[in-house]
């Protein structure tokens, strides 16, 4: 029966004088209170005042529920005052109305004056007035109370404080009372869970958990949620997914506030397919279920998916909040959607988001990543709040553009206006100062970081020791790295690639083992860098060992690794193990090609570089210029001029042939490959030179015995205010050497120190080394090398021996060479030089001992070869080569030639045959030296107009050399040859080195 059949009812009841008692009264208002409907509850109060039971304690506490229900909490009151017995329960009651209306004021009131009243509370007063939300200063002294009145371990009176002192930061105050629960319920558990899930004491929530668990307690839905959102913060994903079968073990699957959790955790985990298949099986979802889905593919990088699924919430009538903005801005950021950001903007100004702090800081960071630094620093200007970290982003942004003035301007502005920086300001400006090398106002930024106590942030150490570090001063960058006290990855791995960068590549696996040794575990640009550093040294083993370490961290396909494995098997002269991991990279970028192209071209595999160039160019990728740089490297180790000038034609198309470093890698090529004037005309057309341009074309005239030209060169470079460094002086020593100049050699290594003060290396000790002996000055030149304040190098002694063997000094010869076997004794070079040495003396004993003892020790001779190009094929010979398809020509032509050289005056040198038995040969042909039918073979296919270019693996021997003049001189044609140390012009009978070499 309805309320208001009760009503008709009892004017029925009426009628037939059958009169309402207590019970129909009480009865009627439960009714009324159930169904809300307050008028008729009016009307009843009348009936029931006019009946007589207005006095009725029972009635009268259904009314006060009557009228709260109804929201009329005047009336409620008005019937409370009427009252002339107030119990325990009504004086609840009204707290409870007051109390659903959050007036935690009135809630305090009625409870002063019930205990002024001595009204004594039960366990629900305490339980009303906790759950009011009263201020936190009020429940300390609540709880005391309640402890007073015997309720300090009653459930209703725990489980409210339990939840106030957890979410007010007293989680200890707050485990002693759930503790002292004695019954604890479903609330209870919860409330402690959910307190240290969102207190950060996610371990301590879990544990909880497992308690609960085992004592047989049901889990709500919110348990669940609480527990997995502390498996997610703690990235304890396998507990999570566990977690979820329990879930669907109790029927909980289907909840809501539990299926948003897991969609945070398998999103958070990366496995978004289990979160979308959640969320795609989610009954009903919420704000919530969209927004960790949202989040959680735009922080994986799916993009796209994010903005489809905005898309989605959009038609199921769910608006976006700030989380959400915030992350499909963050989207449209990173796939460079500006359109789609504006859209999301206009809508964040519509509901009234934009002074939201994050929304901001996501709309900032959406204009700057695309580009659009107009508007960002635009809307930066109309931001409201005073936030330091826009101002970072606008740091930032200028940073990307390396516009350091701008950069500086809003760095003072953002002091001028009070604005603290923070720890990422520092930074911000810092990068931008190591990208343009403003290594100056770096140190000025450095002084404030010092003065405003930034010094030992982690953060703010790690960008100055990359700085630092890049720029050269690793003295500083260590010492920085040496003050941090705590392990932070970032600086120590800053710290080995500078180590690496700057060629000190013992320093760089040094310090990565320091590291290790710290307990730091080593992050993929460290694992990279120290396989870098491996690659420096050749070091092939321990680059193998420390790739295996990466594995085992987790990084087998990482980019950065594998490009540095590439060129450290490259480098090393390991093709098979380089392509095997080039092969292995699934995602090639310009990195893993440079790696293989430039490792094989230091490695010597020049063709095999060349080759990976032309491969890169065809798989579409664009070649930059380092490629470029590496490619004509290749070319002109090999003398490959033609390739080199392909190579040179598409820098120009590319637009690179602006580039100093472009013009400089082809001043090398022409130099290496016998064409001086192009390399002069290249370096001529070079608007803006450096040092390594100067370097270049000293280098140059040095190797092609140009050595006065050499000399001109680099006093120019001096006059025009340019430093030379060490490249520089090798060269001009090397030209004084070539040319015989020995006092304006000497005084040149003397400056070194006293006007650039460079000190020397074991390279330009070599070089004078070579100056004296060159020129016959053997025994000034052996009190040198003892008089060196280094070790003197297998390289140093191996030049005297050099030029013992020219100028047939038997003693000095032999006691350079006694010193080159102990530093390296399967050195090939060192018994043939001194064999050589023997035979140009006469003294064939000791050449065939010098030989016999040079196969005891296994030790083999490198075969002489010579390469010459002819129409796009490079013909390789070998002494006495007799395999090339026209090997009769060539022998029959060479004869020929043999004789119209002795004509002019040619007579073979014997001595550089290499025994007895060469020398009495009845076919000589046997030990014609390669560089010989190479010539014959050229001079055979190329027409009269273009110069011989010849290439040699070894240094060509005094009776070629004499050969090749007088066969320049009868054939009126233009031989170069590039031997191991240096060009050779032969030209109508004479040759540039001028017989010094």
């Amino acid at each position: 029966m309805g309320i208001s059949e009760g009503l008709e009812s009892l004017e029925l009841n009426k009628k037939n004088k059958i009169v309402a008692n207590h019970q129909t009264y009480i009865w009627l208002l439960d009714g009324y209170v159930k169904s809300g409907s307050f008028p008729d509850s009016k009307k009843l109060h009348g009936k029931i005042l006019k009946s007589g039971f207005g006095g009725d304690h029972d009635i009268c506490t259904r009314l006060i529920d009557a009228y709260a229900a109804a929201g009329d909490l005047e009336g409620a009151v008005q019937v409370f005052d009427d009252m002339l017995y107030k119990s325990v329960s009504s004086w609840n009651k009204l707290m409870l109305a007051f109390s659903g209306k959050k007036l935690t004021t009135q809630v305090l009131g009625l409870y002063t004056q019930m205990l002024a009243e001595n009204v004594n509370p039960d366990e629900s007063t305490f339980a009303y007035i906790l759950r009011a939300k009263v201020d936190f200063q009020y429940v300390r002294q609540v709880h005391g109370k309640a402890i007073r009145y015997g309720f300090g371990t009653c459930t209703v009176v725990c489980n409210p404080l339990v939840d106030l002192y957890t979410k007010n930061g007293f989680l200890d105050t707050a485990k002693n009372v759930f503790n002292g629960i004695h019954m604890k319920d479903n609330v209870s558990w919860v409330a402690m869970i959910s307190g240290f899930s969102q207190s950060g004491q996610e371990i301590e929530a879990i544990l909880l958990f497992c308690e609960m668990h085992k004592s047989g307690i049901f889990p709500t839905p919110y348990v669940f949620s609480s527990v997995i959102s502390a498996c997610t913060k703690i990235q304890l994903f396998k507990l999570g997914e566990q977690l979820h079968t329990l879930v669907y073990k109790w029927g909980l699957s289907s909840e809501t506030f539990v299926c948003n959790a897991f969609v945070t955790l398998y999103s958070r985990s990366g496995n978004l397919m289990m979160a979308e298949q959640i969320f795609r099986n989610m009954q009903r979802k919420d704000g919530v279920s969209y927004n960790s889905l949202i989040s959680g593919l735009a922080q994986r990088g799916f993009s796209q998916r994010s903005l489809q699924l905005y898309e989605a919430m959009q038609l199921d009538h769910l608006k976006p909040d700030c989380v959400t903005i915030a992350s499909l801005l963050s989207a449209c950021a990173s796939v460079n959607s500006l359109y789609k950001g504006r859209q999301l903007h206009s809508y964040a100004i519509k509901a009234g988001m934009t002074s939201d702090i994050i929304i901001e800081g996501s709309l900032l960071d959406l204009y700057v990543k695309c580009s659009d630094v107009k508007t960002a620093h635009k809307f930066f200007l109309m931001t409201q709040t005073e936030n330091v970290v826009l101002w970072n982003v606008m740091l930032v942004a200028y940073g990307q553009m390396g516009d350091l003035a701008e950069s500086l301007r809003l760095y003072s502005q953002m002091q001028i206006e009070g604005m603290c920086p923070n720890q990422y300001t520092y930074p911000s400006i810092l990068r931008t100062c190591t990208l343009v090398g403003a290594l100056d106002l770096g140190e000025q930024i450095h002084t404030q970081v010092l003065k405003t106590g930034f010094q030992p942030n982690v953060y703010v150490c790690s960008v100055l020791i990359d700085m630092y570090a890049k720029h050269g001063r690793l003295d500083t960058a260590l010492r920085i790295l040496k003050r941090l006290s705590e392990k932070d990855v970032v600086s120590w791995t800053a710290m080995i690639a500078g180590y690496a960068q700057h060629d000190m590549y013992a320093e760089a696996l040094k310090l990565f083992e320091e590291m290790q040794d710290h307990g730091i575990q080593s992050d993929n640009i460290g694992f990279s860098s120290a396989i870098s550093a491996c690659a420096g040294i050749k070091a092939v083993n321990q680059g193998r060992q420390i790739h295996a370490q990466s594995i085992t961290c987790g990084y087998s396909l990482d980019l950065s690794i594998g490009n540095a494995l590439v060129s450290l098997y490259a480098r090393c002269g390991r093709k098979e193990d380089a392509y095997l991991a080039f092969n292995k990279i699934d995602e090639k970028d310009n990195i893993t090609w440079n790696g293989l192209i430039s490792g094989f071209s230091q490695s010597g595999h020049c063709e095999e570089a060349l080759q990976v160039f032309s491969l890169m160019n065809k798989s579409g990728l664009e070649v930059n210029m380092f490629t470029y740089g590496s490619a004509v490297s290749a070319a002109a180790n090999t003398a490959n001029i033609k390739q080199g000038m392909q190579i040179h034609s598409r820098i120009i198309k590319t637009g690179y042939s602006a580039e100093t470093e472009a013009s400089n890698v082809l001043i090398t090529l022409y130099a290496k490959c016998g064409s001086l004037d192009d390399a002069r005309r290249e370096f001529l057309d070079l608007p803006e030179k450096n040092e390594v341009s100067w370097n270049a074309m000293i280098t140059g005239y040095s190797q092609h015995g140009r050595g006065t030209e050499a000399l001109e060169l680099f006093e120019e470079m001096k006059r025009l205010g340019y430093m030379p460094n060490y490249v520089t002086y090798v060269s001009v020593l090397s030209a004084c050497s070539h040319v015989g100049l020995v006092d304006e050699g000497l005084n040149y290594f003397k400056a070194m120190s006293e006007e650039h003060n460079l000190e020397p290396k074991p390279e330009h000790y070599v070089c004078v080394v070579d100056i004296l002996g060159r020129s016959g000055f053997l025994g000034r030149a052996m009190k040198f090398i003892e008089a060196m304040p280094i070790e003197p190098d297998a390289m140093a002694w191996r030049t005297l021996l050099s030029a013992c063997t020219a100028h047939k000094n038997i003693e000095i010869g032999e006691f350079a060479a006694r010193h080159l076997l102990e530093l390296e004794p399967d050195d090939s070079a060192t018994y043939v030089l001194l064999s050589n040495m023997y035979a140009v003396s006469g003294k064939w004993d000791y050449r065939d001992h010098t030989r016999q003892l040079m196969k005891n020790r296994g030790v083999k001779k490198e075969p002489g070869r010579s390469w010459i190009e002819v129409k796009n094929s490079v013909h390789a010979f070998f002494v006495g080569d007799r395999l090339h398809p026209l090997a009769g020509k060539i022998y029959e032509h060479l004869d020929d030639l043999n004789r119209r050289a002795t004509a002019v005056g040619y007579i073979q040198d014997r001595s550089s045959l290499w025994n007895d038995i060469e020398q009495g040969q009845k076919d000589p042909t046997t030990y014609i030296h390669s560089e010989k039918l190479a010539i014959t073979f050229g001079l055979l296919s190329l027409p009269d107009t273009i110069p011989l270019r010849v290439m040699k693996n070894l240094r060509v021997c005094n009776d070629c050399h004499n050969w090749i003049k007088c066969v320049s001189k009868v054939t009126n044609r233009s031989i170069i040859v590039r031997d191991s140390y240096r060009f050779h012009h032969f030209e109508d009978g004479g040759c540039s080195c001028k017989d010094h070499w």
